[in-house]
């Protein structure tokens, strides 16, 4: 299968073969490669046609690579071609004319199969890494919609920014929206992953990277993705006005780690507001091109680090607040945007994956004008009241050794305080990183993102939170119990009356 994904800046377009995770000008390098080793082993009349096609399918496609770009991933191809290089060309050396009688030296086959084994390895290594570490290729969004997306900027005048020692500076927040647009031209360049231009991209795979201790190139492949979403697409002129959802993203994480998820529920008429959280986020490119990397960092001590992770918390639920106000305020007209009209922002919820679930609970508790709660497998910080007054879902992983044993205790007790009913999806096969894009970039360790694969990850969580989010949004008829629990082990948490 072959899916086409737009590739850089400039327009060109990628060809990824699904499964390899290769574009067809590496495929051919590699098969190249291949042949270039394998010469070696055909029959005396073969080698010399072989090795000069192989050479030229190599050389014209390193070529091209090197003007397109060069993922670290095809390195080792390279390198095992190259030291099989020098024994390809003996043949065609031995068939060259020569000044003396003497016989051409050859290396006999006992020591040569050592050598084409450790390219062969080099050449095969190439493929495995970039299986591995691939340029992530999104899902196409079910709904019927086609998706926009724009990026935007606000300064809250009334909050202090208390990461910074500046009495005068103002907590500001970036902001992407993803949203039912019309369908645009074929050929039209999708959004970039990860930030509005690839530099930005690249600024924040970086910083990506460094908050989990990896060298940037592993995951460069990242910054190299193109979404299904068009920047600045028209809005949908059908469907009236569209629900919100608010996003926070996990403890150093960014505003488009779910964007497979949000593609989603903007394709089935949604409007998603993913935050990033300045000072807490890897990386915040801001408008006038500063970038500001996170300040948050474990002290070490369990008690200290709960005070701070519920000192950071609270900021995230005034970030969201404060985006919610603004996005009424841009929906009656007072900030001018192409959403102006379209939002129904009296149909809101709020979301989030690890802190940032924490976050979207105690937004959710201080301000009413939240309708549902979205906790991406989030350990509940901060204060325990007052009780949620919203339905809530709850989507976890199945607990293992390495849960902290608090963690499900903690979240069945805000959810059975709940003065609405909860529910609660443990989704067999999922690893905390299931619940954002790092399935479709990282290694496919079940450990780190689970085992429900690279497709059916993202797919799996949309679907849950769409069955949540019909049914109390948009009051779709009956108890969305039955479609969640297609998706995974379901408790149900309904109110005590009693209270």
């Amino acid at each position: 299968m072959r899916q086409r994904t737009p590739g850089a800046d400039d327009g060109r377009v990628t060809e990824t073969i699904t499964g390899l995770h290769m574009s067809l000008l590496e495929i051919l390098a590699l098969l190249g490669a291949a042949a270039l080793v394998a010469a070696r082993w055909l029959p005396p009349a073969a080698r010399p046609r072989a090795t000069i096609a192989a050479g030229a399918v190599l050389a014209l496609s390193a070529i091209a690579l090197g003007a397109t770009g060069i993922r670290w991933q095809m390195l080792p191809v390279l390198a095992g071609a190259a030291l099989a290089l020098p024994f390809a060309l003996s043949p065609l050396l031995r068939a060259l004319p020569r000044r003396t009688a003497r016989p051409p030296w050859r290396a006999r086959w006992w020591l040569a199969l050592p050598g084409t084994a450790a390219c062969a390895g080099l050449i095969a290594a190439g493929p495995v890494a970039a299986w591995a570490f691939p340029v992530p290729v999104f899902p196409v969004p079910s709904g019927d919609f086609a998706v926009g997306t724009r990026v935007l900027q606000w300064t809250d005048p009334q909050r202090p920014e208390t990461f910074t020692a500046d009495p005068d500076d103002r907590r500001t927040v970036v902001v992407q929206l993803w949203y039912p647009a019309q369908e645009s031209p074929a050929g039209t360049q999708r959004a970039q992953y990860l930030g509005r231009t690839q530099d930005e991209a690249r600024t924040v795979s970086e910083a990506l990277a460094r908050a989990v201790g990896l060298p940037g190139f592993l995951i460069d492949g990242v910054a190299r993705a193109r979404t299904r979403s068009v920047f600045d697409a028209p809005v949908d002129s059908r469907g009236g006005r569209f629900p919100v959802v608010l996003f926070s993203p996990g403890s150093g994480g960014v505003r488009t780690q779910n964007t497979a998820w949000a593609e989603e529920l903007a394709s089935h008429g949604y409007v998603v507001a993913a935050l990033d959280h300045p000072y807490d986020s890897a990386a915040v490119v801001l408008a006038d091109g500063r970038t500001l990397t996170t300040e948050t960092a474990s002290s070490g001590d369990p008690e200290e680090d709960e005070k701070l992770a519920a000192d950071w918390t609270a900021v995230r639920a005034a970030d969201l607040g404060f985006v919610l106000t603004q996005l009424e305020a841009l929906d009656r007209g007072a900030i001018a945007d192409p959403l102006g009209g379209r939002l129904d922002t009296g149909r809101a919820a709020v979301g989030g994956h690890s802190m940032g679930g924490a976050a979207a609970l105690q937004a959710a508790r201080q301000d009413r004008r939240f309708d549902a709660v979205i906790d991406l497998d989030g350990f509940p910080h901060g204060p325990a009241s007052p009780a949620l007054a919203q339905p809530a879902l709850a989507l976890t992983q199945a607990p293992t050794a390495a849960t902290d044993p608090r963690y499900l205790p903690r979240l069945t007790e805000a959810l059975q305080a709940a003065t609405a009913t909860s529910y609660r999806l443990t989704i067999p096969g999922a690893a905390h990183l299931t619940f954002m894009d790092g399935p479709l970039y990282l290694p496919p360790v079940p450990s780190i993102v689970g085992t429900l694969g690279r497709t059916e990850s993202p797919r799996t969580v949309a679907a849950a939170t769409l069955a949540f989010l019909d049914a109390v949004l948009r009051d779709k008829p009956g108890d969305p119990s039955g479609a969640l629990r297609a998706y995974g082990s379901l408790s149900v948490q309904h109110p005590d009356t009693s209270r």
